[in-house]
Protein backbone atom coordinates (compact mmCIF):
# COMPACT_ATOMS: atom_id res chain seq x y z
CA UNK A 1 0.00 0.00 0.00
CA UNK A 2 3.07 2.68 0.78
CA UNK A 3 4.52 1.63 -2.44
CA UNK A 4 1.55 2.44 -4.38
CA UNK A 5 1.26 5.67 -2.79
CA UNK A 6 4.94 6.24 -3.27
CA UNK A 7 4.02 5.91 -7.47
CA UNK A 8 1.06 8.41 -6.98
CA UNK A 9 3.09 10.99 -5.78
CA UNK A 10 6.20 10.72 -7.87
CA UNK A 11 3.28 10.75 -11.11
CA UNK A 12 1.68 13.89 -9.66
CA UNK A 13 5.31 15.33 -9.50
CA UNK A 14 6.26 14.52 -12.75
CA UNK A 15 2.84 16.30 -13.80
CA UNK A 16 3.14 18.81 -11.97
CA UNK A 17 6.98 19.72 -13.94
CA UNK A 18 5.66 18.99 -17.39
CA UNK A 19 2.98 21.90 -16.51
CA UNK A 20 4.91 24.44 -15.78
CA UNK A 21 7.48 23.46 -18.30
CA UNK A 22 4.40 23.65 -20.73
CA UNK A 23 3.66 27.43 -19.53
CA UNK A 24 6.79 28.57 -19.85
CA UNK A 25 7.19 27.97 -23.66
CA UNK A 26 4.01 29.56 -23.65
CA UNK A 27 5.06 32.68 -22.36
CA UNK A 28 8.20 32.40 -24.20
CA UNK A 29 5.82 32.31 -27.75
CA UNK A 30 3.63 34.96 -26.86
CA UNK A 31 6.49 37.09 -26.02
CA UNK A 32 8.49 37.05 -29.15
CA UNK A 33 5.01 36.92 -31.33
CA UNK A 34 4.16 40.34 -29.71
CA UNK A 35 7.00 41.94 -30.25
CA UNK A 36 6.77 41.36 -34.25
CA UNK A 37 3.01 41.72 -34.29
CA UNK A 38 1.43 44.94 -33.33
CA UNK A 39 -2.20 43.32 -31.23
CA UNK A 40 -4.82 44.41 -33.23
CA UNK A 41 -8.51 44.65 -31.64
CA UNK A 42 -10.98 41.46 -33.07
CA UNK A 43 -13.09 42.94 -35.28
CA UNK A 44 -16.56 41.73 -35.15
CA UNK A 45 -18.19 40.32 -38.06
CA UNK A 46 -21.80 41.61 -38.85
CA UNK A 47 -24.60 39.87 -38.16
CA UNK A 48 -26.92 39.41 -41.17
CA UNK A 49 -30.08 37.89 -41.32
CA UNK A 50 -31.48 35.72 -43.97
CA UNK A 51 -34.98 34.63 -44.74
CA UNK A 52 -35.23 31.50 -44.96
CA UNK A 53 -36.94 32.35 -48.21
CA UNK A 54 -34.32 33.66 -49.71
CA UNK A 55 -31.76 31.19 -49.15
CA UNK A 56 -32.39 29.10 -52.41
CA UNK A 57 -31.42 31.80 -55.60
CA UNK A 58 -33.04 30.07 -58.96
CA UNK A 59 -30.06 29.80 -61.66
CA UNK A 60 -29.54 33.14 -63.93
CA UNK A 61 -29.15 32.37 -67.79
CA UNK A 62 -26.08 31.97 -68.84
CA UNK A 63 -25.17 34.91 -71.60
CA UNK A 64 -22.54 34.92 -74.08
CA UNK A 65 -20.48 37.79 -73.72
CA UNK A 66 -19.06 40.31 -76.41
CA UNK A 67 -16.39 38.91 -76.94
CA UNK A 68 -17.86 35.39 -77.60
CA UNK A 69 -20.52 36.81 -80.36
CA UNK A 70 -17.47 38.34 -82.07
CA UNK A 71 -15.35 35.48 -82.47
CA UNK A 72 -19.20 33.78 -83.36
CA UNK A 73 -19.44 36.24 -86.01
CA UNK A 74 -15.79 36.25 -86.87
CA UNK A 75 -16.25 32.15 -87.82
CA UNK A 76 -19.13 32.59 -89.98
CA UNK A 77 -17.54 35.00 -92.11
CA UNK A 78 -14.48 32.17 -92.40
CA UNK A 79 -16.85 29.45 -93.22
CA UNK A 80 -18.85 31.87 -95.43
CA UNK A 81 -18.08 31.33 -99.67
CA UNK A 82 -15.05 33.12 -101.54
CA UNK A 83 -17.73 35.53 -103.52
CA UNK A 84 -19.51 37.11 -100.06
CA UNK A 85 -15.97 37.62 -98.77
CA UNK A 86 -14.78 39.53 -101.64
CA UNK A 87 -18.46 40.92 -101.62
CA UNK A 88 -17.54 42.27 -97.76
CA UNK A 89 -14.33 43.73 -98.80
CA UNK A 90 -15.79 45.63 -101.64
CA UNK A 91 -18.47 47.13 -99.67
CA UNK A 92 -16.28 47.71 -96.83
CA UNK A 93 -14.10 49.98 -99.44
CA UNK A 94 -16.79 51.52 -100.62
CA UNK A 95 -18.27 53.10 -97.68
CA UNK A 96 -14.49 54.09 -96.60
CA UNK A 97 -14.29 55.97 -99.63
CA UNK A 98 -9.80 55.49 -98.29
CA UNK A 99 -7.20 53.30 -99.22
CA UNK A 100 -7.20 50.64 -96.43
CA UNK A 101 -4.15 47.92 -95.47
CA UNK A 102 -4.59 44.60 -95.02
CA UNK A 103 -4.86 45.29 -91.13
CA UNK A 104 -7.73 47.51 -91.38
CA UNK A 105 -9.21 45.65 -93.69
CA UNK A 106 -9.63 42.76 -91.36
CA UNK A 107 -10.82 45.39 -88.43
CA UNK A 108 -13.32 46.21 -90.82
CA UNK A 109 -15.25 42.89 -91.72
CA UNK A 110 -12.63 40.30 -90.67
CA UNK A 111 -11.66 39.24 -93.97
CA UNK A 112 -8.19 37.90 -93.72
CA UNK A 113 -5.72 38.99 -96.60
CA UNK A 114 -2.70 39.05 -95.02
CA UNK A 115 -1.15 36.41 -97.49
CA UNK A 116 -0.11 37.40 -101.05
CA UNK A 117 -1.15 34.23 -101.81
CA UNK A 118 -4.32 34.24 -100.12
CA UNK A 119 -7.34 33.75 -103.04
CA UNK A 120 -9.30 36.53 -101.36
CA UNK A 121 -6.06 38.91 -101.76
CA UNK A 122 -5.78 37.76 -105.95
CA UNK A 123 -9.19 38.14 -106.35
CA UNK A 124 -9.30 41.58 -104.97
CA UNK A 125 -6.35 42.16 -106.98
CA UNK A 126 -7.69 41.45 -110.43
CA UNK A 127 -11.12 42.83 -109.74
CA UNK A 128 -11.99 45.57 -111.74
CA UNK A 129 -13.37 47.64 -108.72
CA UNK A 130 -10.82 47.57 -106.63
CA UNK A 131 -7.54 49.43 -107.23
CA UNK A 132 -4.23 48.01 -104.97
CA UNK A 133 -1.17 50.09 -104.86
CA UNK A 134 1.44 47.19 -103.51
CA UNK A 135 0.18 48.29 -99.67
CA UNK A 136 -2.98 49.45 -99.96
CA UNK A 137 -6.47 48.83 -101.37
CA UNK A 138 -8.52 51.47 -102.70
CA UNK A 139 -12.62 51.38 -104.06
CA UNK A 140 -12.28 52.41 -108.06
CA UNK A 141 -15.86 53.54 -109.56
CA UNK A 142 -16.01 53.37 -113.04
CA UNK A 143 -15.86 57.27 -113.73
CA UNK A 144 -13.82 58.91 -111.54
CA UNK A 145 -15.49 62.14 -110.31
CA UNK A 146 -14.70 64.57 -107.57
CA UNK A 147 -17.74 66.77 -107.88
CA UNK A 148 -20.77 68.40 -109.32
CA UNK A 149 -18.82 70.16 -112.33
CA UNK A 150 -17.08 66.83 -113.44
CA UNK A 151 -20.57 65.06 -113.52
CA UNK A 152 -22.27 68.05 -115.89
CA UNK A 153 -18.82 67.63 -117.85
CA UNK A 154 -19.12 64.25 -118.08
CA UNK A 155 -22.84 63.59 -119.15
CA UNK A 156 -22.14 66.36 -122.62
CA UNK A 157 -18.74 64.70 -123.40
CA UNK A 158 -20.45 61.17 -123.01
CA UNK A 159 -20.77 59.24 -126.49
CA UNK A 160 -21.54 63.01 -128.11
CA UNK A 161 -24.53 63.41 -125.78
CA UNK A 162 -26.34 60.39 -126.42
CA UNK A 163 -27.17 59.70 -123.23
CA UNK A 164 -25.30 58.39 -120.25
CA UNK A 165 -26.61 55.68 -117.44
CA UNK A 166 -26.75 56.46 -114.31
CA UNK A 167 -25.68 53.18 -113.00
CA UNK A 168 -22.36 53.87 -114.17
CA UNK A 169 -21.78 57.04 -112.10
CA UNK A 170 -23.89 55.94 -108.56
CA UNK A 171 -20.78 55.08 -107.25
CA UNK A 172 -18.54 57.73 -108.34
CA UNK A 173 -18.36 59.53 -104.98
CA UNK A 174 -21.28 59.55 -102.20
CA UNK A 175 -23.10 62.76 -103.22
CA UNK A 176 -23.43 61.67 -106.83
CA UNK A 177 -27.09 61.10 -106.68
CA UNK A 178 -27.99 64.63 -104.91
CA UNK A 179 -25.92 66.45 -107.63
CA UNK A 180 -27.85 64.60 -110.51
CA UNK A 181 -31.07 65.99 -109.14
CA UNK A 182 -29.63 69.39 -108.83
CA UNK A 183 -28.98 69.31 -112.73
CA UNK A 184 -32.13 67.85 -113.18
CA UNK A 185 -33.98 70.52 -111.36
CA UNK A 186 -31.74 73.48 -112.97
CA UNK A 187 -33.00 72.44 -116.10
CA UNK A 188 -29.35 71.35 -117.60
CA UNK A 189 -30.33 67.58 -117.98
CA UNK A 190 -32.86 65.29 -118.65
CA UNK A 191 -33.21 62.03 -116.49
CA UNK A 192 -35.10 59.41 -118.67
CA UNK A 193 -35.98 55.88 -118.22
CA UNK A 194 -34.95 53.42 -120.82
CA UNK A 195 -37.99 50.95 -121.52
CA UNK A 196 -36.16 48.10 -122.72
CA UNK A 197 -33.54 48.40 -119.77
CA UNK A 198 -35.74 49.70 -117.12
CA UNK A 199 -32.80 52.02 -115.88
CA UNK A 200 -32.49 55.49 -116.09
CA UNK A 201 -30.85 57.45 -118.55
CA UNK A 202 -29.58 61.12 -118.02
CA UNK A 203 -29.12 63.64 -121.74
CA UNK A 204 -27.51 66.92 -121.62
CA UNK A 205 -30.07 69.65 -122.22
CA UNK A 206 -28.28 71.85 -124.61
CA UNK A 207 -29.71 74.98 -124.80
CA UNK A 208 -28.49 75.65 -127.83
CA UNK A 209 -30.73 73.44 -129.49
CA UNK A 210 -33.44 74.93 -127.80
CA UNK A 211 -36.21 75.66 -131.07
CA UNK A 212 -39.62 77.69 -130.92
CA UNK A 213 -42.28 75.88 -132.21
CA UNK A 214 -44.86 77.66 -134.26
CA UNK A 215 -48.75 77.03 -133.14
CA UNK A 216 -49.92 76.18 -136.26
CA UNK A 217 -47.50 72.93 -136.36
CA UNK A 218 -48.38 72.62 -132.38
CA UNK A 219 -52.06 72.19 -133.62
CA UNK A 220 -51.15 70.00 -136.46
CA UNK A 221 -49.32 67.30 -134.06
CA UNK A 222 -52.12 67.80 -131.51
CA UNK A 223 -54.76 67.00 -134.19
CA UNK A 224 -53.01 63.95 -135.78
CA UNK A 225 -55.30 60.78 -134.18
CA UNK A 226 -52.80 57.88 -133.62
CA UNK A 227 -54.10 54.58 -133.93
CA UNK A 228 -55.45 52.82 -130.54
CA UNK A 229 -53.05 49.33 -130.63
CA UNK A 230 -49.75 50.43 -130.54
CA UNK A 231 -48.27 48.09 -133.21
CA UNK A 232 -49.73 49.67 -136.04
CA UNK A 233 -47.57 52.80 -135.00
CA UNK A 234 -44.81 50.84 -134.85
CA UNK A 235 -45.45 49.46 -138.32
CA UNK A 236 -45.83 53.12 -139.54
CA UNK A 237 -42.23 54.73 -138.24
CA UNK A 238 -40.54 51.34 -139.96
CA UNK A 239 -42.67 52.05 -143.30
CA UNK A 240 -41.02 55.62 -142.76
CA UNK A 241 -37.24 53.80 -142.12
CA UNK A 242 -37.68 54.58 -138.23
CA UNK A 243 -36.83 51.91 -135.87
CA UNK A 244 -39.10 51.60 -133.08
CA UNK A 245 -37.41 51.98 -129.91
CA UNK A 246 -40.98 50.04 -127.71
CA UNK A 247 -40.60 46.68 -129.92
CA UNK A 248 -44.07 46.44 -128.38
CA UNK A 249 -44.31 42.95 -131.32
CA UNK A 250 -41.74 41.12 -129.76
CA UNK A 251 -42.91 41.89 -125.77
CA UNK A 252 -45.96 40.58 -126.61
CA UNK A 253 -44.52 37.14 -128.47
CA UNK A 254 -42.16 37.38 -125.92
CA UNK A 255 -44.97 37.04 -123.12
CA UNK A 256 -47.06 34.98 -124.85
CA UNK A 257 -44.72 31.57 -125.14
CA UNK A 258 -43.06 32.55 -121.67
CA UNK A 259 -46.73 32.01 -120.29
CA UNK A 260 -47.98 28.30 -119.90
CA UNK A 261 -50.78 27.21 -122.26
CA UNK A 262 -53.59 25.27 -120.18
CA UNK A 263 -55.04 22.41 -121.68
CA UNK A 264 -58.90 22.25 -121.53
CA UNK A 265 -59.98 19.20 -119.16
CA UNK A 266 -61.43 16.27 -120.64
CA UNK A 267 -65.42 16.45 -120.07
CA UNK A 268 -66.66 13.35 -118.44
CA UNK A 269 -69.66 12.07 -119.82
CA UNK A 270 -72.92 11.11 -117.78
CA UNK A 271 -74.29 7.81 -118.90
CA UNK A 272 -78.13 8.23 -119.19
CA UNK A 273 -80.32 6.29 -117.02
CA UNK A 274 -83.76 4.85 -118.81
CA UNK A 275 -86.18 4.78 -116.52
CA UNK A 276 -88.84 2.73 -118.03
CA UNK A 277 -86.64 -0.32 -117.58
CA UNK A 278 -86.45 0.55 -114.23
CA UNK A 279 -87.71 -2.58 -111.77
CA UNK A 280 -88.04 -3.53 -108.26
CA UNK A 281 -87.11 -7.39 -108.64
CA UNK A 282 -83.69 -7.12 -106.43
CA UNK A 283 -86.27 -6.32 -103.56
CA UNK A 284 -88.87 -9.13 -103.43
CA UNK A 285 -89.22 -9.18 -99.77
CA UNK A 286 -91.04 -5.80 -100.48
CA UNK A 287 -94.29 -7.62 -101.79
CA UNK A 288 -93.89 -10.23 -99.51
CA UNK A 289 -97.46 -9.40 -97.68
CA UNK A 290 -99.26 -8.43 -100.59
Amino acid sequence: MASLQESLNRFKQRQEKCQSTLISISRATDSSFNTKVAPQPPQKKPHIAVSSSLMVKPATPIKFSNNTERLQHINRIRKSPHGARVKLVIDLLLKAREALTAEEIYNGCYVDIHDNNNEIFVSLRNNPKVSFDGKRFSYKAKHDLKGKDDLLNLIKTWHDGQGLPVVDVKDSYPSVMDDLMALKAENLVWLLSNMDSKEDIVYPNDSKVSIKTDDDVKQLFMGTKLPHDFVDIEKELVKMGMKPATKTAERRAASQVSMPVSKPKPRKRSHKINISRLTNAHMPELFLDY
